[in-house]
Protein backbone atom coordinates (compact mmCIF):
# COMPACT_ATOMS: atom_id res chain seq x y z
CA UNK A 1 0.00 0.00 0.00
CA UNK A 2 1.40 3.72 -0.77
CA UNK A 3 2.38 6.12 1.69
CA UNK A 4 -1.07 8.06 0.66
CA UNK A 5 -4.24 5.71 -0.69
CA UNK A 6 -8.04 6.62 -1.10
CA UNK A 7 -11.37 4.95 -1.35
CA UNK A 8 -12.50 5.25 -5.28
CA UNK A 9 -15.85 5.40 -5.95
CA UNK A 10 -16.54 4.41 -9.98
CA UNK A 11 -20.32 4.44 -11.47
CA UNK A 12 -20.48 1.36 -13.87
CA UNK A 13 -24.36 1.64 -14.68
CA UNK A 14 -25.78 1.61 -17.68
CA UNK A 15 -27.93 4.47 -17.08
CA UNK A 16 -26.57 8.23 -16.48
CA UNK A 17 -25.12 9.09 -13.00
CA UNK A 18 -27.59 11.25 -10.82
CA UNK A 19 -25.78 14.57 -10.75
CA UNK A 20 -23.77 15.31 -7.70
CA UNK A 21 -24.52 11.39 -6.46
CA UNK A 22 -20.97 10.01 -6.41
CA UNK A 23 -19.54 13.15 -5.19
CA UNK A 24 -21.68 13.45 -2.31
CA UNK A 25 -20.88 9.72 -1.46
CA UNK A 26 -17.46 10.40 -1.65
CA UNK A 27 -17.77 12.73 1.02
CA UNK A 28 -20.16 11.10 2.98
CA UNK A 29 -17.58 7.81 2.80
CA UNK A 30 -14.38 10.10 3.83
CA UNK A 31 -15.83 11.67 6.68
CA UNK A 32 -17.84 8.17 7.82
CA UNK A 33 -13.86 5.86 7.33
CA UNK A 34 -11.90 9.00 7.32
CA UNK A 35 -9.73 7.40 4.77
CA UNK A 36 -9.35 10.23 1.55
CA UNK A 37 -11.93 9.61 -1.41
CA UNK A 38 -11.48 9.83 -4.96
CA UNK A 39 -14.16 9.56 -8.12
CA UNK A 40 -12.95 6.89 -10.19
CA UNK A 41 -13.74 6.10 -14.28
CA UNK A 42 -12.47 2.84 -15.24
CA UNK A 43 -14.03 3.72 -18.89
CA UNK A 44 -15.19 0.07 -19.20
CA UNK A 45 -17.69 -2.33 -17.01
CA UNK A 46 -17.54 -6.26 -16.47
CA UNK A 47 -17.99 -8.04 -20.03
CA UNK A 48 -19.41 -10.95 -18.11
CA UNK A 49 -21.73 -10.00 -15.54
CA UNK A 50 -24.80 -9.68 -16.97
CA UNK A 51 -27.12 -12.90 -16.26
CA UNK A 52 -29.96 -12.70 -19.66
CA UNK A 53 -32.02 -15.81 -17.82
CA UNK A 54 -32.16 -13.82 -14.32
CA UNK A 55 -32.25 -10.34 -15.89
CA UNK A 56 -29.38 -8.90 -13.43
CA UNK A 57 -26.11 -8.48 -12.88
CA UNK A 58 -23.56 -10.77 -10.63
CA UNK A 59 -22.20 -9.25 -7.81
CA UNK A 60 -19.55 -11.61 -7.90
CA UNK A 61 -18.40 -11.53 -11.41
CA UNK A 62 -18.11 -7.62 -10.74
CA UNK A 63 -15.91 -8.15 -7.85
CA UNK A 64 -13.49 -10.50 -9.61
CA UNK A 65 -13.76 -7.88 -12.46
CA UNK A 66 -12.44 -4.79 -10.24
CA UNK A 67 -10.10 -6.84 -8.41
CA UNK A 68 -8.17 -6.52 -12.02
CA UNK A 69 -8.98 -2.75 -12.09
CA UNK A 70 -8.22 -1.94 -8.72
CA UNK A 71 -5.38 1.95 -9.14
CA UNK A 72 -2.42 1.21 -7.19
CA UNK A 73 -3.19 4.09 -4.38
CA UNK A 74 -6.12 2.06 -3.85
CA UNK A 75 -7.01 1.31 -0.46
CA UNK A 76 -10.65 0.03 -1.57
CA UNK A 77 -12.29 0.52 -4.54
CA UNK A 78 -16.43 0.48 -4.79
CA UNK A 79 -18.40 0.18 -7.84
CA UNK A 80 -21.78 1.68 -8.60
CA UNK A 81 -24.68 0.36 -10.79
CA UNK A 82 -27.99 0.93 -11.76
CA UNK A 83 -27.84 -3.19 -12.51
CA UNK A 84 -30.26 -4.97 -10.30
CA UNK A 85 -27.48 -7.74 -8.64
CA UNK A 86 -27.71 -11.25 -7.37
CA UNK A 87 -26.01 -13.74 -6.13
CA UNK A 88 -27.08 -17.65 -7.00
CA UNK A 89 -28.84 -18.46 -3.58
CA UNK A 90 -30.66 -15.13 -3.33
CA UNK A 91 -33.51 -13.06 -5.41
CA UNK A 92 -31.20 -9.78 -5.16
CA UNK A 93 -28.77 -8.04 -3.38
CA UNK A 94 -28.42 -4.66 -2.37
CA UNK A 95 -24.74 -4.82 -3.17
CA UNK A 96 -21.88 -7.05 -2.15
CA UNK A 97 -17.96 -6.97 -0.97
CA UNK A 98 -15.08 -8.65 -0.17
CA UNK A 99 -15.29 -9.21 3.66
CA UNK A 100 -11.67 -7.75 4.39
CA UNK A 101 -10.95 -7.11 1.03
CA UNK A 102 -10.48 -4.08 -1.31
CA UNK A 103 -13.80 -4.72 -3.78
CA UNK A 104 -17.60 -3.56 -3.14
CA UNK A 105 -20.34 -2.73 -5.60
CA UNK A 106 -23.73 -1.23 -5.27
CA UNK A 107 -26.35 -0.78 -6.93
CA UNK A 108 -29.06 1.70 -6.86
CA UNK A 109 -32.20 -0.31 -8.32
CA UNK A 110 -33.95 -1.38 -5.69
CA UNK A 111 -32.87 1.24 -3.53
CA UNK A 112 -34.75 3.92 -6.02
CA UNK A 113 -38.31 2.69 -5.20
CA UNK A 114 -40.64 0.86 -2.39
CA UNK A 115 -41.95 -1.87 -1.94
CA UNK A 116 -44.65 -2.27 -3.87
CA UNK A 117 -42.54 -0.34 -6.89
CA UNK A 118 -43.43 3.61 -6.51
CA UNK A 119 -40.67 5.42 -7.43
CA UNK A 120 -39.32 6.98 -3.13
CA UNK A 121 -38.33 10.85 -3.00
CA UNK A 122 -34.79 11.70 -4.40
CA UNK A 123 -33.92 12.24 -0.50
CA UNK A 124 -34.96 8.86 0.42
CA UNK A 125 -33.27 7.26 -2.29
CA UNK A 126 -29.99 9.23 -1.31
CA UNK A 127 -30.21 8.51 2.20
CA UNK A 128 -30.43 4.57 1.37
CA UNK A 129 -27.96 4.51 -1.01
CA UNK A 130 -25.30 6.41 0.80
CA UNK A 131 -26.26 4.21 4.14
CA UNK A 132 -25.52 0.83 1.89
CA UNK A 133 -22.24 2.14 0.45
CA UNK A 134 -21.18 2.25 3.88
CA UNK A 135 -22.42 -1.06 4.65
CA UNK A 136 -20.68 -2.52 1.62
CA UNK A 137 -17.56 -0.37 2.22
CA UNK A 138 -17.64 -1.80 6.12
CA UNK A 139 -17.19 -5.28 4.96
CA UNK A 140 -13.90 -4.37 3.46
CA UNK A 141 -12.72 -3.16 6.08
CA UNK A 142 -13.93 -6.62 7.74
CA UNK A 143 -16.94 -5.80 9.28
CA UNK A 144 -19.78 -8.64 9.57
CA UNK A 145 -23.42 -7.75 10.37
CA UNK A 146 -24.34 -6.28 13.43
CA UNK A 147 -27.78 -7.33 15.60
CA UNK A 148 -28.10 -4.29 16.15
CA UNK A 149 -31.24 -2.98 14.01
CA UNK A 150 -30.00 0.40 13.67
CA UNK A 151 -26.43 0.09 13.38
CA UNK A 152 -25.43 0.33 9.15
CA UNK A 153 -24.20 -3.22 9.43
CA UNK A 154 -27.49 -4.99 10.20
CA UNK A 155 -28.47 -6.83 7.58
CA UNK A 156 -31.29 -5.66 4.96
CA UNK A 157 -33.64 -7.60 3.03
CA UNK A 158 -35.86 -4.97 1.81
CA UNK A 159 -35.98 -1.12 1.30
CA UNK A 160 -37.76 -0.48 4.89
CA UNK A 161 -34.83 -2.52 6.28
CA UNK A 162 -32.34 0.02 5.12
CA UNK A 163 -34.97 2.93 5.77
CA UNK A 164 -34.32 2.27 9.50
CA UNK A 165 -31.01 2.07 9.54
CA UNK A 166 -28.37 4.85 10.33
CA UNK A 167 -26.05 5.27 7.49
CA UNK A 168 -23.20 5.09 10.33
CA UNK A 169 -21.98 2.37 12.57
CA UNK A 170 -23.10 1.43 16.42
CA UNK A 171 -20.63 2.44 18.82
CA UNK A 172 -19.44 -1.81 19.18
CA UNK A 173 -19.15 -1.59 15.15
CA UNK A 174 -17.28 1.65 15.28
CA UNK A 175 -15.05 0.91 17.99
CA UNK A 176 -13.87 -2.58 16.10
CA UNK A 177 -13.85 -0.62 12.63
CA UNK A 178 -11.03 1.41 14.55
CA UNK A 179 -9.42 -1.47 15.69
CA UNK A 180 -9.36 -2.98 11.90
CA UNK A 181 -8.20 0.09 10.31
CA UNK A 182 -5.15 0.15 12.47
CA UNK A 183 -4.04 -3.38 11.82
CA UNK A 184 -4.75 -2.89 7.97
CA UNK A 185 -1.94 -0.36 7.88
Amino acid sequence: MSLRSYIYLGWIGNGKVDEGMMEEAKDHIEAVFGVAGKLWDSGDSPPDAFDPIRRQHSSTKILRWLLQEIPADARKIMAVTDGDLFIPVLTFVFGEAQLGGKVAVVSTARLRQDLSGVPSPQRVFRARFLTECVHELGHTFGLTHCSFSRCVMTRSNTVLDVDTKFSEFCRDCRSLLKDLQRKEG
